[in-house]
């Protein structure tokens, strides 16, 4: 059974993202707005923060007093590729670099609709190159995101791997967003109980990411990639959430193709519950565990 704060703060965002018609959105006003209203998130005790540009984009390294030294958590946050950024998710980063022990570098890539498929998945290529002509090692690197983060971490994998280039040792991925065809059985047997979203949204989150015809390419839609030679993969996920399916098909496509995958299904949680570690027990313990698998990669 979740916790008291767990349902009060499920009952609250549920109200609160119920009146936001994606339809009709102005995305950068939106952006706008969640800048301002994530002001009041602030980092998790002895997680520094410190800006800079990498390929002419914004980012944030967060960095833990007691990291280990040379490891780095390449973080991608979600937001559908059409919003987020540091401010919205300096907070939750910098808990789970402080659980792993390990910096984090959290970039803004270009978003949608402004900015279509393939921008993103580009943006983050070219960062984790850079981050490698920099002197860091592939072995030394862990990619994790939330949502549609989890997606862009999935997709700029394959990328890497048809390429040639050295692999993370990892990827983290929370709630990861991998089919914009909403195909998953979840999007049925979810429906009642999701407090966030819709399966009839999806359609409108495609199109402003992608171009139809585009939807079901693997790095648009991981959920239909050949996945063989990634690295290790971590999810979490809420039971009660519409992408549920996708992280078991993920899951499943990695033991099928000989790839070391650990599912994380948590009772009664939602899309990126995670967010709430500074607010409810369930957000924290799982944290720890994700921490406590990044630490043990390295």
């Amino acid at each position: 059974m979740s916790s008291i704060r767990a349902k009060i703060i499920r009952s609250s965002s549920s109200a609160f993202l119920k009146r936001f018609d994606i339809s009709t959105a102005d995305f950068p006003k939106v952006r706008r707005q969640i800048s301002r209203l994530s002001k009041i998130l602030v980092p998790a005790f002895g997680v520094s923060v410190e800006t800079d540009k990498i390929n002419g984009l914004h980012a944030e390294w967060l960095t833990p007093k007691d990291r280990v030294d040379d490891k780095l958590l390449l973080y991608l946050h979600g937001g559908g590729y059409a919003i987020g950024g540091c401010d919205m998710h300096r907070q939750m980063v910098s808990h789970i670099a402080r659980a792993g022990r390990i910096r984090a570098l959290l970039p803004e890539y270009r978003l949608a609709p402004e900015h279509k498929f393939p921008a993103a998945v580009d943006d983050v290529v070219a960062i984790y190159r850079t981050l490698i002509g920099m002197g860091m090692r592939a072995e030394d690197i862990i990619f994790a995101g939330d949502s549609a983060g989890g997606g862009l971490a999935i997709a700029t994998l394959l990328v890497l791997r048809d390429a040639g280039d050295n692999l993370p040792a990892a990827a983290v991925l929370l709630s990861p967003f991998l089919d914009v065809t909403g195909s998953g059985d979840s999007m049925r047997t979810r429906a009642d109980r999701d407090p966030w979203f819709c399966a009839e949204d999806l359609p409108i989150v495609a199109g402003h990411y992608c171009e139809p015809h585009q939807q079901r390419f693997p790095l648009v839609s991981p959920v239909f990639a050949d996945v063989e030679g990634l690295p290790p993969v971590f999810i979490q996920v809420g039971d009660d959430e519409i992408l549920l399916s996708d992280s078991e098909r993920l899951a499943d496509a990695c033991t099928a193709a000989g790839v070391d995958v650990e599912l994380q299904v948590w009772p009664e949680m939602w899309h990126v519950f995670q967010m709430f570690a500074a607010k409810m027990p369930e957000s924290r313990q799982a944290i720890a565990k994700m921490g406590a698998y990044i630490q043990s990669r390295f």
